[in-house]
């Protein structure tokens, strides 16, 4: 299994809030830059997405595949994992943990662990997954902090 990577960054918003963008997957590719399609094909009763087939298209990486979600009660912790191998993909692992702030704002950790199909040197690999990681965690911050985003 692959090395996780954890990031962290300080949205200005409460975790509800945060909480929100995260979850409204078929909304990903307004503000995920490779996101080309984000499809729930399964919800929990209550309403929260259980599966979600992501298409993306980041350049030398191209993929579709299945993340099943699972949710702390109180929505501070989001998890996932691939449901199956994918063209590109032989695991994913990944969370967001928020943390509201005194001020009101929320840090968001992201930790991710992904096996890819194609070999990659770990330097690659780990550099890889810091850009994808940094991209994802600002696009997160805009997204959320952009006026009437998160309401």
């Amino acid at each position: 299994m692959a090395d996780s990577s954890t990031q962290s960054i300080v949205i200005d918003a409460s975790p509800d809030q945060v909480a929100a963008v995260i979850c409204d997957f078929p909304r990903y590719p307004e503000w995920t830059e490779a996101m080309r399609r984000a499809e729930v094909i399964e919800e929990y009763e209550d309403g929260y997405a259980s599966q979600v087939r992501f298409t993306i298209d980041a350049g030398v990486m191209a993929d579709e595949y299945v993340l099943v979600y699972e949710y702390a009660e109180d929505i501070s912790r989001i998890e996932w994992h691939l449901a199956a191998p994918s063209r590109m993909q032989k695991s994913q692992r990944g969370s967001y943990d928020l943390v509201e702030n005194a001020d009101g704002s929320t840090t968001v950790t992201y930790t991710l662990e992904v096996e890819l199909s194609v070999g990659m040197l770990g330097m690659f690999r780990r550099k890889a997954e810091k850009m994808i990681m940094d991209a994802a965690l600002k696009q997160l911050k805009l997204r959320v902090e952009a006026p009437g985003a998160a309401q």
